[in-house]
């Protein structure tokens, strides 16, 4: 049967005429393939991960006919233990992004436009889009790091940025961050921390100061566990109640049983967390003296990534040659990053792999 083009256009909503969608980084089936494209973390979780996936799973798998903890009480508990916090101060989403969403829907509709920077995590204006949640940009400074005066003074609606920065890996420090905080009382604060372990300080010890402060974490980053999809906010237990008044409108059971048993054992193997961030730190701090020598401006990253620009090559044009050679890197055609490529932190045979095939790319 032919489809005339846009024949089912007629069935849409204006929600989604009107949207434009995220688009997530490329997930290719190729073998042979360095993968520098959507900031995984370059080793496996935690041991312990498979070992609580497979108790749960048992010997014939017939829990799995249940409906998972509608609240996973048990991973709520060992990440409040974790951050010295109560679960209570917990909610829970099937990755960050379903916490975003929520975040959009449940604490950030109001009157007032919300604010982000211009230079961000490019779901923010899709959930705009989505919720019908007005909004308004605010430039990041020429280094492209947030100035938290920028956001003291203007009426809003709510506050959102990610700490590090995306795509840029630029760090905010919690003194700026409470500063934020104290100029906008009356307003939600959100604090995106998918990649802070890489090389900040987190913003969740805050949360017992300021009933405005909204944290959210992924574990698909440090904690290894991308392919599990587990995500989470920590705040006042007031706006935990409200983003729980979405879930239970939307997905009661937002996290299935081997997610929960998962997550909890990557929560709890700390010696595992801090060996391997430690590593991707160390191989990020290598790549940008490499990247340095080659004749790349690499900004300050605190992430697990890191964001570079060659003033003689154009960035398309060294992704494209980087992808002939089986190794693929993000590149954002957007105003003011469109010279710059956002390079994934491999293992250090990865990353050696990349400066390789670079320097044979600009000398050639």
């Amino acid at each position: 049967m032919a489809f005339r083009e846009n024949t089912m256009s007629r069935f849409w909503s204006k929600v989604v005429n009107d949207l434009t969608p995220y688009i997530p980084g490329e997930q290719p089936k190729l073998a042979n393939l360095i993968k520098l494209n959507t900031n995984e973390n370059p080793y496996p979780p935690s041991p312990g991960v498979l070992a609580a996936i497979q108790a749960e799973l048992g010997d014939d798998a017939a829990r799995l006919r249940l409906y998972p903890d509608p609240n996973a009480d048990l991973l709520k508990a060992a990440i409040a233990n974790n951050h010295a916090i109560t679960p209570q101060q917990v909610f829970l989403g099937n990755g960050s992004d379903e916490v975003l969403a929520h975040v959009f829907m449940a604490l950030l509709k109001h009157e007032q436009p919300i604010l982000f920077p211009d230079i961000t995590y490019s779901f923010y204006p899709v959930y705009c889009g989505l919720y019908n949640v007005d909004s308004r940009t605010v430039p990041l400074a020429d280094d492209f790091t947030i100035n938290p005066a920028d956001y003291c003074g203007q009426p809003n609606g709510g506050i959102i940025f990610p700490n590090p920065n995306a795509p840029t890996g630029r760090l905010l420090g919690l003194a700026a961050v409470e500063r934020i905080l104290k100029a906008n009382p009356d307003s939600v604060v959100v604090v995106d921390e998918a990649y802070v372990d890489f090389g900040g300080d987190s913003a969740i010890p805050l949360i017992n100061r300021y009933d405005n402060l909204l944290v959210v974490h992924t574990l698909s980053k440090s904690r290894s566990l991308a392919g599990l999809r587990v995500g989470f906010a920590a705040g006042h237990p007031a706006l935990i109640e409200a983003l729980e008044r979405v879930k239970n409108s939307f997905n009661s059971y937002p996290l299935d049983r081997l997610a929960i048993a998962g997550a909890v054992a990557a929560m709890e193997d700390t010696e595992h967390f801090e060996r391997t961030r430690q590593a991707v730190i160390a191989s990020r701090d290598m790549l940008t003296a490499a990247l340095a020598q080659l004749g790349f401006d690499v900004l300050p990253s605190a992430a697990n990534f890191i964001f570079a620009r060659h003033s003689q090559h154009d960035a398309a044009q060294l992704a494209q040659a980087l992808r002939m050679k089986n190794i693929i890197v993000r590149h954002f055609k957007l105003p003011r990053i469109d010279q710059f490529l956002r390079i994934t932190v491999g293992t250090d045979t990865e990353c050696q792999a990349l400066s390789d095939a670079l320097r044979q790319i600009i000398i050639t």
